[in-house]
């Protein structure tokens, strides 16, 4: 007995750690009169590890836990604001690349095209084009999998074709005139992107300049395009920021410089854990005796609203176009060991005169997004007087201009949407993506022919849309169901042409192609050209 007793502690602690054990598996049934409800006790950690927990081992079907992680981190940083973010490992290097200002692939610009991946253009020096491919080969296979008519995604192209420096991907292409497929083998390397889409000479004074994003290289990208329009005497700037949803904070400031004289304040920043932090103007800027014209619209974002805050706050130039979309807030990237990433709103920015930018937001994420469609509903986008301001404090620049804050940038001038009834054809044309297929139709048939012009200036003078091809393009638009009225206005025939050659130009000479045609019917733009003309006469 006194043997038996010594192994009494032993028996007393195994038979506690089973009846945990077993408690733990069954469970614990509620008081409720529901039989079918069972609590177990809660696991260490903090309530969302114990609720993925319980999910993982205990719901009634297989669940993807990875999804289900990622899905309750969305919905949680959904509700803190419309900005925050969460990045999986998948997607670090496709939202991550475009703000680098390179990545590694094989250097081609497409589009699905009638579900098949076709070559806009190739990278000049790229790897595509050193092993021969041309601008609208079609791209039929990757690696042996067959990715034309199969509804191959522009993520699912992207995924494949791009990939580590020095590896290589084999493809076979389709090219007109050509017999069966072409195969090529392409070994990938770093491939330069470029937030620059064009710069020009608009006329012997004014030059022009279009960013499409701030990213790591941006700076460098503008000073260099603004380098080569000032040895052209440009004595006029017009910086075109529409469409630009923005980016690098610092590339913003360090554009901003350009045109503000020193000690100038460009922006501030300030959060619950972030002290307010500074940037001003720190040298001689290199347009500081430019005119600056700014365009602006509902797609400016971020770091394009930073730097037209600085410009209008501080009276430096003027502001042309319709509000800008109104995001106030400033995110850090916080990286994750699995390779996913937290972006994470740290602190909000403000204009040199101290308002703050962001439009309000309810926690409805579509809504937030798809705000422009409301100011098209209530009449914004059609006259200045409908701007709704949601903040109405006025604050006051240094010469006196009063602006708001609460909503976007207000531009200085205002140019609503063409409302023109003599336009609503070509309107219908553009809208259903007529124009756009018919150019890219018409290159791609007669892109040999179309390479006899070198550059821009060739093109405009010995290139335009004639009346037989305008006959095709209405034909092809009553086969889509879209009628030609009786008699099709002379500026809505201007405007088609226009279009279609701009769409041709961008096919043969990329962006650079596009921008000096589209110019012609481009209204924001326009007003900016004689809204500079009027200001230099005064």
């Amino acid at each position: 007995m006194k043997r038996f007793n010594i192994y009494l502690p032993l028996l007393f602690s195994t038979f506690l750690a089973l009846g945990l054990y077993f408690g733990y598996r069954i469970g614990f049934r509620a008081a409720t009169g529901d039989e079918n409800t069972i609590f177990a006790p809660a696991q260490a950690g903090g309530k969302l590890d114990n609720i993925l927990q319980f999910i993982e081992q205990d719901y009634v079907d297989t669940v993807n836990s990875s999804q289900l992680e990622n899905n309750a981190i969305n919905g949680m940083l959904e509700k803190l604001d419309p900005h925050s973010q969460y990045i999986t490992a998948d997607e670090f290097h496709e939202m991550n690349d475009p703000l680098l200002g390179s990545f590694e692939g094989i250097g081609v610009s497409f589009r699905i095209e009638k579900d098949t991946i076709t070559v806009i253009n190739p990278v000049k020096g790229g790897p595509s084009e050193k092993v021969g491919i041309m601008a609208g080969d079609r791209i039929v296979i990757i690696d042996d999998s067959l990715v034309a008519g199969v509804k191959v995604t522009n993520r699912d192209a992207m995924r494949k074709l791009k990939g580590k420096k020095g590896t290589k991907v084999n493809v076979k292409v389709y090219r007109h005139g050509v017999e069966g497929l072409i195969p090529f083998a392409i070994t990938r390397d770093v491939i330069p992107t470029y937030s620059l889409d064009v710069s020009y000479m608009i006329d012997k004074q004014t030059g022009y300049i279009r960013l499409n994003k701030f990213a790591a290289t941006t700076y460098d990208e503008f000073v260099e395009a603004a380098e080569k329009l000032l040895d052209a005497d440009m004595k006029t700037l017009i910086l075109d920021l529409r469409g630009n949803t923005g980016g690098y904070l610092k590339a913003a400031t360090e554009i901003s410089d350009e045109f503000l004289g020193k000690g100038k304040l460009i922006v501030y920043t300030q959060g619950k854990n972030r002290p307010k932090s500074f940037s001003f103007a720190n040298r001689d800027g290199l347009l500081e005796e430019v005119e600056l014209i700014v365009l602006i619209d509902e797609g400016s974002a971020s770091a394009s609203e930073i730097v037209a805050g600085a410009i209008q706050d501080n009276d430096r130039g003027t502001i042309i176009g319709r509000r800008s979309f109104g995001k106030g807030l400033v995110q850090e990237q916080m990286s994750m060991r699995d390779g996913s990433a937290l972006r994470l709103t740290v602190a909000r920015y403000y204009t040199p005169t101290g308002r703050s930018i962001q439009k309000p937001y309810d926690g409805d994420f579509e809504k937030y997004h798809h705000e422009s469609y409301e100011r098209y509903e209530n009449g914004e986008m059609m006259s200045a007087d409908s701007i709704h301001q949601t903040d109405t404090v006025k604050y006051l620049t240094p010469g006196g201009k009063i602006v708001y804050g609460g909503g976007g940038i207000t531009p200085d001038v205002y140019v609503a949407l063409e409302r023109d009834s003599s336009l609503y054809f070509f309107n219908r044309l553009t809208n259903s993506g007529l124009i756009f297929q018919y150019a890219f139709d018409y290159a791609d048939s007669k892109r040999s022919e179309l390479l006899r012009f070198k550059d821009v200036k060739a093109f405009q003078n010995g290139f335009n849309m004639t009346d037989a091809m305008l006959a095709e393009l209405y034909k092809l638009a009553d086969d889509k169901g879209i009628s030609k009225p009786a008699i099709v206005s002379t500026e809505s025939r201007r405007h088609i042409k226009t279009l279609f050659k701009a769409y041709v130009a961008r096919n043969i000479l990329d962006d650079a192609g596009f921008y000096p045609v589209y110019q012609e019917i481009d209204p924001i733009l326009l007003k900016a050209i004689s809204h500079s003309k009027s200001t230099a006469k005064n």
